[in-house]
């Protein structure tokens, strides 16, 4: 059981200054107004003011903000995230003082030490989506039970590239000893390996929320016994070779700083590099790397570099045994996003084995 992981969640605000307050028969102008000046404000009374004031803020800043262009739309939500996280809610006791407002476990889970604090509202509706999300569970095609993602976690919301890695696994010949999950994150490759006959798998993540999730999830079941978690970067402390290597990386490159959620997401100019190169000592000679990515970066223009097209060009190290394709469903009519790209995106299962 890894302990003393000090676990990433909204930070608790204890505040002596007189806030302002809003509810439903405030100034929404004037609210407004002293959000663009700094000032913090309380939502009182009843939960639907919180979702009130985000309604209207956001109504102002597309009018304040063109909105069209890339750089437009950057701007936009970093003013609104800004003046978003302005207004607070309060907790007591692990639950919010308004009226009507959601039960939400995390509020006692994280904050068991902390009895009356603010978060920002904005926080307090991750903090709800998560719950749901944790208690109800979330049905993943390629698993039998139900994902259950811990808060800060991420999880997948399509699911294309872990069918191309269930057929893989279908199909794969070679011995099952052991097998090494670089990033974690909620398991599910993990999982998938267990349920296709792996002896022991080693999992890394940098995110403490996805070990203590899983150690959470696991507990004391056959699966704890099988798959071993590490709170570390690449392969952390597993220094035996192994006979498969899975990575699921950030399919996009960095642009800006990164929070922990954003780097499932995101990658940066060394991980590619650095994770060959430690791949390549803890490969059997016989072994293989198994990559899931997108050419996502392509279609959307972010770079036309393709970092394990890259490393099988430059890197000496790697050759190709085999590349998988599978084309993505096209997004679905309720969301707001333009994602016309979809239509040519294609997720991919890179299989590379030593030069």
């Amino acid at each position: 059981m890894i302990t003393d992981i000090k676990i990433n969640k909204p930070e608790a605000i204890v505040s002596e200054k007189q806030l302002r307050l809003f509810n439903q028969a405030s100034d929404v102008k004037h609210t407004i107004k002293a959000l663009e000046a700094g000032k913090a404000v309380l939502i009182t009374a009843f939960y639907s003011n919180g979702l009130l004031l985000l309604k209207e803020l956001e109504l102002h800043l597309k009018k304040t903000f063109p909105n069209k262009s890339f750089q437009e739309q950057r701007a936009y939500r970093s003013e609104y995230h800004k003046l978003s996280n302005l207004i607070l809610i309060e907790i007591v006791d692990h639950k919010l003082i308004v009226k009507k407002a959601p039960a939400i476990g995390w509020l006692e889970k994280l904050y068991a030490e902390t009895s009356g604090f603010l978060l920002p509202f904005v926080q307090i509706q991750g903090l709800n989506s998560a719950w749901q999300w944790y208690e109800k569970g979330i049905s993943i095609p390629v698993l039998r039970n139900k994902l259950h993602p811990y808060y800060g976690t991420y999880f997948p919301t399509r699911f294309e590239h872990l069918e191309l890695f269930d057929n893989w696994l279908k199909r794969y010949e070679g011995t099952k000893k052991s097998a090494i999950d670089v990033g974690v994150g909620s398991g599910i490759l993990s999982f998938q390996m267990v349920k296709h006959g792996f002896q022991k798998v080693y999992g890394t993540d940098t995110n403490p929320n996805a070990i203590v999730g899983l150690e959470e999830f696991m507990k004391d079941t056959k699966l704890s016994r099988k798959i071993m978690l590490d709170f570390a970067p690449l392969f952390g402390k597993w220094e035996k070779p192994t006979e498969l290597i899975v990575f699921n990386p950030p399919w996009l490159p960095q642009s800006y700083n990164l929070n922990r959620i954003d780097e499932a997401i995101y990658y940066d100019e060394n991980l590619f590099p650095d994770f060959f190169e430690a791949a390549k000592k803890k490969l059997f000679p016989e072994g293989k790397i198994v990559l899931l990515f997108s050419n996502l970066a392509q279609i959307t223009e972010v770079t036309q570099e393709h970092p394990i097209e890259k490393e099988l060009a430059e890197g000496g190290r790697f050759q190709l045994e085999k590349c998988l394709k599978k084309g993505v469903k096209t997004a679905s009519d309720k969301t707001k996003r333009d994602q016309h790209w979809r239509a040519s995106e294609e997720v991919e299962l890179w299989v590379l084995t030593h030069k």
